[in-house]
């Protein structure tokens, strides 16, 4: 029976591998029909296949975790292939001091702990924590222990931790950090038996989470050998102590998304604002709802925007860019962009702007190859119909999504852009609602639209004869009036072969950011439906 189906090197040891399981599963193996316990320890042994009875590893694990010393010692000879599904056990049952021992004998190089169906409460997280701890004393580890990391994000499948050993040493190779950081490892100046915890850290106004802030002190005391690391930061709290202690643990080149909001005082702004430049490797950046009550003075915005400008230009692999609700935008674009490389996506919103800002815009070296454009909440009564023209001119070749929302396009004005819009021929998502046009300029624009063979989806305004006058701001359709325009709509959208294609919007609602729909179905009629905007495209708003 020695060896039967083994897929691993512990199976060429089973007198070694049989001492601790024999005991282990001699309690349950009558259970399952075996003459012999040894021949249940084999068994158990093996790589698991759909033919091996699930309950029998399982029984023999809670078996071995009743007595916790015994587990324990047993972790030496314990088949690499088992350490994931008796972490999981130990993990079930609370038995620190086994997890403790498990995290000193991990034998792959993560520990995926985010990826538990569970997140862990205090007491659990912190016997993980004294695990490393005693893993960092030792001037020599255990031979198979390969521990680097301990992942906290909840990235990886939880299926991870019962698909198999194979599995988990695949996901022990895959990108913990980013391959920018990994090439540049040995200037980390790391002991040799240091170790990094990846964890995507999140500051908001509500109550912190406990086990963030406890991992934020425990790190901030072992700087010297644990690197932490957050691919994705959000701060959504003024509180300025709590994210400074975590921005100086935190290896800031490890961040790769920034979502910055709900900042309200200056002091909060000056503070964080030095941080940013050192996040060499971000990619995606959003600033949304700064809006300072203290920010009538243009001497004091110019300084926000000249210091965010030069913090920006170091930002050497930003390619994603979201601006919403920020009071220093207002005629500053040139200290904000002019040292920006080429940025992918550029997202405004609710913002502030001069002539001279959107004029830049068409004119900087950032947006000359722009994928993804969104434009939301500008009155374009303001501006020069030439200065959006131009901008569009300048991105027609490269851009894939377009978004002109709730701008007060008039006809004119659309008319004027039309042409460049239809060369926009990558194009493959485009989003027009919140704009006053009226039925026969929206008929122009759909004809337009058809001939583009790449656009998949377009979100259209329900045209002006769908209102009443003084109903138009609010998004109050008329009932009698809609649906004579759907009637018009409905011929037109079957004429130009695009009705799968075509969404009618008659209202926004920013605080949810979903739109009220209506889509026409091949019986003819038309079905209405409430959508999330990422929902329904891939620009990320």
């Amino acid at each position: 029976m020695v060896g039967i189906g083994l897929g691993y090197k512990d199976a060429k040891r089973p007198e070694k591998n049989s001492r601790f399981l024999e005991p282990a599963v001699r309690s349950c193996s009558f259970l399952l029909g075996f003459r012999e316990a040894r021949t249940a320890v084999h068994i158990w042994s093996i790589e698991m296949d759909l033919s091996t009875p699930p309950s029998l590893q399982r029984l023999a694990m809670q078996s071995l975790l009743s007595n916790p010393s015994l587990a324990i010692s047993a972790l030496e000879d314990l088949p690499v292939l088992l350490f994931p599904s008796l972490f999981l056990e130990a993990y079930a049952t609370g038995l620190t001091e086994v997890l403790k021992a498990m995290v000193q004998a991990w034998p792959f190089y993560c520990l995926p702990l985010g990826a538990l169906e569970e997140s862990p409460d205090l007491n659990t997280f912190k016997a993980v924590l004294d695990g490393l701890d005693l893993l960092l004393a030792k001037k020599e580890r255990c031979s198979h222990c390969k521990l680097q990391v301990l992942d906290l994000r909840s990235e990886h499948c939880p299926d991870i931790w019962t698909l198999g050993n194979p599995f988990m040493d695949k996901i022990s190779c895959l990108n913990n950090l980013t391959d920018r950081l990994r090439a540049r490892r040995h200037s980390w100046k790391m002991e040799e038996h240091s170790l990094t915890i990846a964890f995507d850290l999140t500051f908001k106004k509500s109550p912190q989470n406990e086990l963030q802030t406890y991992l934020v002190q425990w790190v901030g005391a072992r700087k010297e050998r644990v690197q932490l690391c957050s691919r994705k930061l959000k701060i959504s709290s003024d509180c300025i102590s709590n994210i400074l202690m975590a921005l100086q643990v935190v290896r800031l080149d490890s961040i790769q998304e920034l979502i910055v909001s709900e900042f309200s005082r200056r002091g909060t702004m000056r503070k964080f604002a030095p941080f940013l430049g050192k996040m060499r490797n971000l990619q995606v950046l959003h600033i949304c709802k700064v809006n300072i009550r203290l920010s009538t003075s243009n001497r004091k915005n110019s300084w926000y925007s000249s210091k965010f400008g030069t913090y920006l230009g170091q930002l050497r692999h930003l390619q994603e860019l979201h601006v919403h609700g920020v009071f220093f935008l207002y005629g500053k674009f040139t200290a904000l962009f002019r040292s920006l490389t080429t940025l992918q996506t550029l997202s405004l919103s609710s913002c502030l702007l001069k002539e001279e800002d959107l004029r830049f815009l068409f004119q900087a070296t950032c947006t000359k190859k722009l994928k993804h454009l969104s434009l939301r909440s500008f009155f374009m009564g303001c501006f020069s119909i030439e200065t959006l023209r131009s901008l569009l001119e300048q991105v027609a070749g490269s851009l894939q999504t377009l978004a002109l929302e709730e701008c007060g396009v008039t006809d004119a004005q659309l008319l004027a852009i039309l042409p460049i819009l239809s060369q926009c021929s990558q194009l493959s998502f485009f989003s027009f609602f919140g704009n006053q046009i009226s039925m026969a300029t929206l008929q122009i624009l759909l004809s337009h639209t058809a001939q583009m063979s790449h656009l998949r989806r377009g979100i259209y305004p329900a045209p002006l004869e769908s209102y009443r006058h003084e109903d138009w701001f609010l998004g109050n359709i008329n009932p009698e009036r809609f649906a004579q325009v759907q009637t018009v709509l409905t011929q037109v959208l079957k004429d130009l072969g695009i009705a799968q294609k075509v969404l009618i919007c008659t209202k926004f609602f920013h605080v949810w950011n979903t739109c009220q729909l209506y889509r026409l179905r091949s019986n003819g009629s038309w079905m209405f439906t409430e959508k999330s905007l990422p929902d329904l495209s891939a620009l990320p708003l």
